[in-house]
C-alpha cells in the first residue's frame, strides 16, 4: 500500500514538472517571436532613415515587390483568420478596413509618390490657365461655401455634386458628431456641419489659409450639371426646387409635349434656363454654379486639387497629410463607399450624358460651353466629346473661344 502511494506521488510530480517545462517552452518561444518582430520593425525603420539621409541606396524594384508579396501573403492569412471571428451587430454598418477608404486601394509609398506627382501637375496646370487669362484678381475669394476647421488646420471649399456629401460627413466627425448618430439623425448633414463650422467671413478664410491644408474636389462640369438637374429638378421633392422647376417650365416650354408629361423640366429647358441666367448675370444655384466663380481657385492657392475620378486616393492623401488617420480612416458607412465607387466610375450620370445632351442643339451646346469652359480648362477636362451627342444645326459652327464675360459674379444660393 505504501509502495503504491509513493509511486502515485512520483507520477504526479513528474506530470507537474512536464507541464512546467512545456509552459516555459511556450513562453520563451513567444518572447523570441516578439523579439524577432521588434527587430524586423526596427531594422526597417533604420533602413528607411539611412535611405533618407543617403547612407545607403534604396532597395530595387525587385526587392520591393518581394517584400510586398510576403507582406500581402501574411495579410491574406491574417484576413482569413479574422473572417472566422464573429463581429458584434453594432459595428456591422461600418467598414472594417483599418487603413483605407476603399478596401481595394492599398496605401504604399509608390502610390503616395504617384499621387503627389499628379497633384503637383494639377496645381501647375491650374496656375497656367489662371495666368493665361489673367484671372488672379478677376474673381476675388468667396468664403461662403468654405468649411474651416482651425483645430485640424483644414480648409475645404464645398463643390456640390462632386462627392461633397462624403467630406460633409468627415467634417461632421471632425466637429465631434458620433458616426452612429450621423447614421440615424434626420437633420441634413450640411445643417449639422454649419452648426459646428459656421460660414466664415473673408478675413477668417484669409487668416486660416497660410497655416492650413486647403483643398477642393473637381468634376467634369457637364457631369455636375446633369447630376444636379437629375437630383434637384427631375422629379425632385424639395419645395424650393419644385417651385424652380415650375418656373422653368412656364418660361421655356413652348408647347404641350406629345409624350407623357415629365415631372419636371426637360434637360433642354434646364439648359435654356442656365443660358438665360448667365446672359442676365443672375445668381446661380450652387449645385450647377461653375467652380471658378465660388471656389475662386485663381485667387486662392489651394494645397490640393482633388478629382472625383480619383476620389478615394486623393481623399486618403488629404487625410494622411492632415494627420487625421485615426479620426477619419475607416469611418465611412458601406453605403457611402458604394456611392463613391459609382461616382468615381461615372456610373449613372456618365451613362446618361448622351441621353440628355441628345435633347439639345449644337448651337445651344456652344452657349453652354461658353459658361463652363473655364472649369473645363482649369481642371483639365475635355468638352469636345459632347459635340458627338447633340443635334446638329443646319449650319455647323466652330467650337467657341472663351468669352470675355466668363460668368455671373456670384454663384450663391442658400437652398440645398
Amino acid at each position: 500500500m505504501i509502495i503504491r502511494l509513493c509511486y502515485g506521488r512520483r507520477v504526479q510530480t513528474s506530470l507537474k514538472l512536464v507541464a512546467c517545462a512545456l509552459t516555459a517552452l511556450f513562453y520563451f518561444g513567444f518572447l523570441f517571436r516578439e523579439s524577432m518582430n521588434a527587430f524586423e520593425q526596427n531594422k526597417d525603420k533604420a533602413e528607411a532613415a539611412a535611405v533618407a539621409v543617403g547612407l545607403i541606396q534604396p532597395p530595387g524594384k525587385g526587392e520591393i515587390k518581394i517584400k510586398r508579396f510576403l507582406k500581402e501573403s501574411l495579410a491574406n492569412k491574417t484576413n482569413k483568420r479574422i473572417k472566422n471571428i464573429p463581429t458584434s451587430s453594432s459595428s456591422g454598418s461600418y467598414v472594417s478596413s483599418s487603413s483605407t477608404l476603399n478596401p481595394v486601394y492599398e496605401y504604399s509609398e509608390e502610390i503616395h509618390s504617384a499621387t503627389e506627382n499628379d497633384l503637383r501637375q494639377r496645381r501647375q496646370h491650374l496656375q497656367q490657365i489662371c495666368e493665361k487669362y489673367n484671372l488672379y484678381s478677376f474673381y476675388p475669394p468667396m468664403p461662403k461655401e468654405f468649411f474651416i476647421s482651425p483645430g485640424h488646420n483644414l480648409v475645404w471649399c464645398n463643390v456640390f455634386k462632386a462627392a461633397s456629401s462624403t467630406w460633409m460627413y468627415y467634417f461632421n466627425i471632425l466637429g465631434g458628431y458620433d458616426p452612429k448618430y450621423l447614421q440615424k439623425v434626420e437633420t441634413p448633414p450640411i445643417e449639422l456641419a454649419r452648426q459646428r463650422f459656421p460660414r466664415p467671413y473673408l478675413q477668417d478664410l484669409l487668416d486660416s489659409l497660410p497655416s492650413s491644408l486647403s483643398f477642393l474636389f473637381a468634376r467634369d462640369p457637364f457631369e455636375r450639371i446633369v447630376s444636379g438637374y437629375r437630383n434637384k429638378l427631375e422629379g425632385g421633392k424639395n419645395s424650393y426646387y419644385k417651385w424652380l422647376a415650375n418656373r422653368i417650365i412656364k418660361r421655356f416650354r413652348k408647347q404641350p409635349m406629345s409624350a407623357v408629361r415629365p415631372k419636371g423640366p426637360t434637360f433642354n429647358e434646364f439648359v435654356q434656363y442656365l443660358i438665360e441666367q448667365h446672359a442676365n448675370q443672375k445668381v446661380y444655384n450652387e449645385h450647377w454654379a461653375p467652380i471658378y466663380n465660388f471656389c475662386t481657385p485663381c485667387s486662392i492657392n489651394f494645397t490640393i486639387i482633388g478629382k472625383v475620378e480619383t476620389f478615394n486616393r486623393d481623399s486618403e492623401y488629404i487625410i494622411r497629410q492632415a494627420g487625421l488617420e485615426s479620426l477619419l480612416l475607416g469611418k465611412l458607412p458601406k453605403s457611402a463607399l458604394k456611392r463613391i465607387g459609382n461616382l468615381s466610375k461615372g456610373a449613372k450620370t456618365y451613362n446618361s450624358l448622351e441621353k440628355y445632351f441628345s435633347e439639345i442643339k449644337r448651337s445651344t451646346l456652344d452657349q453652354l460651353i461658353d459658361i463652363y469652359k473655364l472649369d473645363f480648362e482649369l481642371f483639365d477636362y475635355n468638352y469636345t466629346k459632347y459635340y458627338d451627342y447633340v443635334i446638329p444645326d443646319e449650319v455647323e459652327t466652330e467650337i467657341p473661344l472663351l468669352s470675355a464675360t466668363l460668368g455671373p459674379k456670384n454663384e450663391q444660393s442658400s437652398h440645398h
